[in-house]
């Protein structure tokens, strides 16, 4: 099954403090690091919200046939100092299947749907 998450973050004040040059730092210390590790089992898109919504500031898209790699990115994130200085929030998690109907009415036809 191919898996969609939403994941959303927020930045901080704290972020906000840095200057671009140092915030694009820390991004390429610390964020390119984790999602390079995991490029090969994670796609990912990145986008800006805080124009659009009061909730959070950004958001990731995520695709992944294996949740567990997707797990343990989200915990390499959180290791990472911008998780863990306060940097940046990460907040509500969407998950969904591509296509799960589709993929349910295919184990019915085969004999294989759960009951």
């Amino acid at each position: 099954m191919r898996y969609g998450i939403v994941l959303t973050c927020t930045v901080t004040p704290r972020w906000l403090a840095l200057s671009r040059e140092e915030r694009d730092a820390m991004r390429a210390a610390h964020l390119d690091p984790v999602f390079a590790a995991y490029a090969d089992r994670v796609r990912a898109r990145f986008f800006d919200a805080e124009a659009f919504n009061g909730r959070f500031s950004d958001f990731a898209v995520l695709e992944t046939d294996d949740l567990g790699a997707y797990y343990f990115l989200v915990e390499a994130l959180r290791d990472t100092p911008l998780v863990s200085e306060g940097h940046f929030v990460l907040g509500e998690v969407f998950l969904g299947v591509e296509d799960g109907f589709q993929a349910y009415q295919r184990a019915l036809a085969e004999g294989a749907g759960s009951r």
